[in-house]
């Protein structure tokens, strides 16, 4: 019997360490930003918010495509609690992200990554579109390597506001 209990009770530690280390989620680096209007932030100050930090560049089919959907969204959650951070990769000309934010009258927050320490921060993004999500304590639920799939987006979002 005790031999039964405790080969249960190892099975159940195992089982508790097996699922911890496969659902666990990876926290988000802790980056400072700048926008284009000279606001700073971090992701640490945006703890208790919904978070879509999106990689981009002007030069990237994908990512001029998928702009208008994370206006939008912006648009649709950002009074519910979603931060939208558009981060320009450090090859975009500045002059180029300014034309292309107030072409597009781009309305959340909008950062150049000159000396690309942002994206080394969130694992070294050399492709764009790259974009994570981040629950409201700091965790990592979704990355995105290419324009990302919409409707899985918003689901995400709406069940983490």
């Amino acid at each position: 019997m005790k031999k039964g209990l405790l080969i249960l009770v190892a099975l159940l530690i195992v089982a508790g360490v097996a699922y911890s280390l496969l659902f666990a989620r990876q926290a988000a680096p802790e980056v400072k930003l700048t926008s284009l209007a000279g606001v700073t932030t971090s992701t640490s100050a945006l703890k208790g918010k919904v978070v879509l930090v999106n990689f981009w560049a002007t030069s990237c089919p994908g990512c001029v495509e998928e702009m208008p959907e994370i206006k939008k969204l912006h648009q649709e959650y950002g009074s519910k609690g979603l931060n939208v951070l558009a981060v320009a990769m450090s090859y975009d000309p500045p002059n180029y992200v300014q034309s292309f934010v107030a072409k597009n009258q781009l309305p959340f927050f909008v950062a150049l990554d000159t000396q690309g320490e942002a994206a080394k921060a969130f694992g070294d993004i050399q492709l764009a579109p790259t974009t994570f999500l981040i629950d409201k304590q700091g965790n990592i639920i979704k990355r995105y390597v290419g324009v990302m799939n919409f409707p899985e987006v918003r689901k995400l979002i709406e069940q983490q506001l």
